[in-house]
């Protein structure tokens, strides 16, 4: 009877597995990013609630007076210090925009390096200081460009009784600036557009070279047209990207002889925050600035539809 029953199951079909449809398995691997940017990008925008309260830390939030929009009506009447707040902000970033060109064209040079152990050196030399503190940079900028440092020291050595402190020179502050920036990070940029250039089709190379066209015209007419679609969506990304130029720069350059031009928007939202202790307000530029850089990222896409026919979002 026992074995009747053993054949009768073993008679039986196999139970089919239920599989996972493939867009549920590809939800399941993003799940884990969804749920931190959630925690870290969205949870804490409750945060914006203290812009409406007369907050004072150690207290809390639900023991301290509703206030409304007053916190943006203070820092409406300060709007001149405010506007050059945002002058700074966007001259410095201005200037890295107009000169995004920069690391495309370093990136063709290195691609045009035939020696490929001399243009490894040269990528890795240009790459290194974008892993630079800034505090690492601001001790070999002061050692070099202060008025006790090595360029002075050559220029009194050289009998030239001439000081120069460029780093205490609020006209050239924004040049100097944007010159350290390039110098930190153009063979770091340089690279996501020397992987561009590796995955052009060699077979366009080969028809220009049938063709009789030299380097340049080769470079010209197949290598930047071929960097088009990643120079675009990198330049809208940063023009959208304009009121976070960085903070830790300009933390460590800041001195009171160029504050003037160097307070951009994030150093004085830390200033108007930790400094002051006026967290409403710091909250309040912080919402300003949100705001402000999503209503960049959507022209940004609207230009990006109008010029290329595609967005970036």
């Amino acid at each position: 009877m026992s074995s009747m029953r053993t054949q009768a199951c073993a008679a039986r079909p196999a139970g089919k597995k239920k599989k996972i449809p493939e867009g549920m398995k590809l939800l399941l691997l993003a799940l884990p990013f969804i749920i931190f940017i959630f925690m870290f990008c969205y949870v804490p925008l409750a945060g914006w609630a203290y812009a409406f309260f007369d907050y004072r830390p150690g207290l809390s939030l639900f023991d301290c007076q509703f206030v409304g929009l007053k916190t943006f009506e203070t820092i409406w009447q300060n709007k001149d210090e405010l506007f050059r707040v945002l002058r700074n902000t966007l001259v410095l970033s201005g200037m890295g925009i107009i000169t995004s060109p920069l690391p495309v064209i370093f990136a063709i040079i290195l691609n045009e390096i035939k020696n490929s152990k001399f243009r490894k050196v040269v990528q890795t030399l240009t790459t290194l200081p974008n892993f630079i503190s800034w505090i690492v940079v601001f001790t070999l900028a002061f050692a070099m460009f202060s008025s006790d440092g090595m360029f002075n020291a050559l220029f009194r050595m050289m009998g030239i009784d001439v000081t120069v402190n460029i780093m205490g020179n609020d006209k050239i502050a924004w040049i100097y600036m944007w010159a350290l920036g390039t110098w930190k990070t153009l063979g770091w940029s340089a690279i996501i557009y020397i992987a561009s250039i590796a995955g052009i089709d060699a077979e366009l190379y080969d028809a220009a070279h049938v063709d009789g066209a030299n380097r340049f015209q080769t470079i010209m007419h197949v290598t930047v047209p071929g960097l088009y679609s990643t120079y675009f969506v990198l330049l809208l990304l940063a023009i959208s990207n304009m009121l976070s130029n960085g903070f830790d720069q300009y933390f460590v350059f800041y001195n009171p002889l160029t504050a003037d031009k160097l307070e951009v928007l994030d150093y004085y939202v830390y200033k108007i925050g930790v400094l002051t202790n006026d967290y409403p307000q710091s909250v309040a530029l912080g919402m300003f600035k949100t705001v402000i850089s999503v209503l960049l990222l959507f022209t940004a896409n609207g230009m990006s539809k109008r010029i290329r026919g595609q967005s970036i979002i």
